[in-house]
C-alpha cells in the first residue's frame, strides 16, 4: 500500500489524547509555516476530533500558530443547513474557530444544503473538488476520526465512494449512519496529504483499529487505506489499543 506506514501512539485516556494532539497539532503547523510561510489542515468532526479542537482552544501553546496563514479544509461534512447544530463546521466554531484571528477567506467549510446548489449533493460535491483543485499546496495535517466500523471522513464500507480512484470529493448518499447524506474526500484526496493522523478513544474502536491496522482491504475496511505521503499516525488510548497486537 503506498504512503507512509502507520506508527501507533497509545495514550492513557480520551482526555489525554486530545491534549496530546493538539500540542502536537501546535508544532505540526508551526513547523509548516517556518518551512513554507502557511500551513493548510483538514479538520473531522466526530467525538474524538471536536475534542482536540476544544483541547486546543484551552492551550496557551495555540498562539505559536499564525492562524491567519492558515487555511482550514474539512475530511467530510453532514449536508445540512448552514449552522446546523450536526454539521462538522458549526461544531469546530463553537469549540475553537470561532476564537481565533483566522482570515475567513482561508476557511472553507464544504457546501451546505441550503447553500448556492441547494439539495444537490453532486453539485456540491463538485464545488468543493473544484475549490480544492484550485488551492496551492498539499495538506500539511489531515485528521480522522476512526468510526466503530472502521469508517473515515464519510467512506463507509461497501459503499461507492471508498472505491473511487480518481475523484478527490464525492457525494455520499444512503450512510449508514444519520444524516443519509453527506460530503466527504476520497481515499485519494486523503493520501494527499503529508501527514495523516487517525484518532480513535473508547473501547468501541478497539476492534475497528485492530482490523485497520491488520493490512484490511481499504474498501471493506476504509481506515487501513488512510494514510500520508510523509507520516500516518494513529493516535488512540488504552481502551482503543485493547486489541491490538502487543509489542
Amino acid at each position: 500500500m503506498t504512503g507512509a506506514p502507520p506508527a501507533v501512539l497509545v495514550h492513557r485516556d480520551a482526555e489525554v489524547l486530545a491534549a496530546a494532539a493538539a500540542a502536537r497539532l501546535v508544532t505540526a503547523l508551526a513547523d509548516a509555516q517556518a518551512a513554507r510561510g502557511s500551513a493548510s489542515l483538514v479538520l473531522t468532526g466526530g467525538r474524538n476530533g471536536i475534542a482536540v479542537l476544544a483541547a486546543l482552544a484551552a492551550a496557551p501553546a495555540r498562539h505559536a500558530v499564525h492562524w491567519g496563514r492558515v487555511d482550514l479544509w474539512w475530511g467530510d461534512e453532514r449536508f445540512l443547513p448552514e449552522g446546523d447544530p450536526d454539521r462538522n463546521a458549526t461544531q469546530a466554531r463553537e469549540a475553537l474557530l470561532d476564537g481565533l484571528p483566522l482570515d475567513p477567506a482561508r476557511v472553507r467549510p464544504m457546501p451546505a444544503s441550503d447553500g448556492p446548489h441547494g439539495a444537490d449533493v453532486a453539485a456540491a460535491a463538485k464545488a468543493y473538488a473544484a475549490e480544492l483543485a484550485a488551492a496551492p499546496g498539499a495538506f500539511d495535517v489531515l485528521l480522522l476520526g476512526l468510526g466503530p466500523d472502521t469508517h473515515v471522513a464519510s467512506l463507509f464500507p461497501g459503499l461507492p465512494g471508498v472505491r473511487e480512484e480518481e475523484r478527490w470529493v464525492v457525494p455520499v448518499t444512503g450512510s449508514p449512519k444519520p444524516p443519509p447524506t453527506r460530503i466527504s474526500l476520497t481515499l485519494p484526496a486523503i493520501r494527499s496529504a503529508r501527514e495523516v493522523w487517525l484518532l480513535a478513544a473508547g473501547p468501541d474502536k478497539a476492534e475497528a483499529a485492530a482490523t485497520a491496522l491488520s493490512g484490511a482491504d481499504p474498501a471493506t475496511a476504509p481506515a487501513a487505506g488512510a494514510r500520508g505521503t510523509e507520516r500516518t499516525l494513529w493516535l488512540v488510548d488504552e481502551t482503543a489499543a485493547s486489541a491490538l497486537p502487543r509489542a
